[in-house]
């Protein structure tokens, strides 16, 4: 399947009203994270089945895709790629394809939704057992969406209970300026605490000082109320 066919298929699922909202949803104004993101006014389920009915698409028109301005048709392309990587039918071989093509275009996931339905399936699943020195070079990018990449895709990490990464590449997001930052590194903390939580408690205890309080509002989000009060006022 064609970009070009693609692309009209997700505008024949889109309204002007919608990709107004989506314009103020993703903060695409002057100065904002999203500043200069374009709207079809698609809704992510409906990017989902126009994603599936072409997971077949060539790399060269997945590029298309990925180069174009409008923000479904990056997370069409993604979604596919992801797709792709998941299926059972695909080989070794192509799963090492799929994520070098994914990090060549890691700047193109420029926004938040595009990072985080796509890199924990693609980018952490391939480097689950793998040298994992790139995410240490996106935390250390001066560009938000390789820094969010690098802390999501700990998640396929968390969930086979291997921490490490996640709380090293947390350390080095804590002095960030970013808002978007602080809570995806609350969140992948938050994911710690859901499969080891002495150990989430452990690395609050030693690392509050220099953690950002979105972060650990958000780390902290499940546990007993007296236990957060306490940590809140310790920070």
């Amino acid at each position: 399947m064609t970009a070009e066919v693609i692309i009209e298929s997700l505008r024949s699922l889109g309204s002007p009203e919608k990709a107004r909202h989506l314009s103020r949803f993703f903060k695409t104004s002057p100065g904002d994270y999203g500043e200069g993101d374009q709207f079809l006014g698609v809704i992510v389920p409906h990017t989902r089945l126009v994603a599936k009915a072409n997971k077949e698409t060539s790399y060269e028109e997945l590029q298309k895709l990925i180069d174009m301005p409008w923000h479904e048709a990056r997370l069409c392309a993604l979604l596919i790629l992801v797709l792709r990587y998941k299926s059972r039918k695909t080989s070794v071989s192509e799963r090492e394809l799929i994520y070098h093509f994914y990090i060549k275009n890691a700047r193109r996931c420029n926004n938040w939704d595009l990072v985080d339905l796509s890199c924990r399936d693609i980018v952490g699943e391939y480097l689950v057992d793998k040298d994992r020195s790139v995410l240490y070079e996106w935390a250390d990018s001066e560009n938000i969406w390789e820094q969010r990449i690098a802390i999501v895709s700990t998640w396929a990490f968390i969930h086979r209970s291997d921490f490490k990464d996640t709380l090293a590449i947390a350390t080095l997001l804590f002095g960030s300026k970013q808002d978007l930052i602080h809570k995806a590194v609350g969140w992948m903390l938050r994911e710690v605490e859901k499969q080891d939580r002495a150990t989430l408690t452990d690395f609050l205890e030693e690392n509050i000082s220099r953690m950002p309080r979105t972060t650990l509002r958000y780390a902290i989000e499940h546990y007993p109320e007296n236990e957060r009060l306490e940590f809140l006022h310790k920070k």
